[in-house]
């Protein structure tokens, strides 16, 4: 089974599931000591999986499971998706800052995870990602917020960005809404390939090796 099919289930995402998942997600915060870059970026991301709708909540859902599939087996000596390394890899480098571990995490969440879990939706629910489109922007748009959060909560302020004038750099070169449109545009040729599993599973490959290239990027030591 690939890991575009490991979630491919045919029914509708339980209600159970989703909040299992939430109850993993808060159970894991501060579960890392201070500083830890694995720790950081998972106590900025949100721990609701919102199940509400059927479709918001499956979408949310499966990136969430998605996420906790790549730190389950970095955790268990495994390998996760290469976009995840980085972060598991620098988690305690002391150059990098906290504000570069979330959105090092925040990428790999969007440019890989995303699309995948725009897949495994549409596998669970019988649906096309078009009928899907609504759903995803509104989970963009709480990615957004995420973004804005870590932009408030772990940016250094003004005098420290004047000693640190690469980390200025690093953060303002990368983009959420074009890592929003890449995500998209993976997740709708992944479906036209579903038929294709070995092209499906090389373009998920590429993809994920792209995304890790811009996390290694983002997690450059700044001091």
């Amino acid at each position: 089974m690939t890991q575009i099919e490991q979630f491919a289930e045919p029914a509708v995402l339980p209600a159970l599931v989703a909040d299992t998942l939430t109850q993993r997600m808060r159970a894991l915060r501060h579960r890392w000591p201070p500083g830890d870059g694995v720790g950081v970026f998972h106590d900025v991301r949100p721990a609701e999986t919102g199940y509400g709708e059927a479709t918001t909540g499956t979408l949310r859902a499966r990136l969430a499971e998605r996420y906790l599939s790549a730190l389950d087996a970095a955790e268990a000596g495994g390998r996760p998706p290469e976009c995840w390394r980085p972060l598991f890899q620098y988690r305690h480098h002391p150059g990098v800052r906290p504000v570069q571990f979330a959105l090092g995490g925040l990428h790999a969440h969007i440019a890989h995870d995303l699309s995948l879990a725009v897949v495994d939706t549409c596998h669970t629910l019988d649906c096309a990602p078009p009928e899907l489109e609504g759903e995803f922007e509104r989970v963009g748009d709480l990615l957004a917020s995420l973004e804005e959060r870590i932009h408030d909560d772990l940016m250094p302020g003004p005098d420290l960005l004047r000693i640190a004038d690469p980390l200025n750099h690093l953060v303002s070169s990368w983009s959420l809404e074009r890592a929003r449109e890449a995500a998209w545009s993976s997740a709708r040729v992944l479906w036209r390939l579903r038929g294709l599993p070995s092209s499906a599973e090389e373009f998920r490959r590429q993809t994920d090796a792209g995304a890790g290239l811009v996390v290694r990027f983002l997690l450059t030591p700044c001091r």
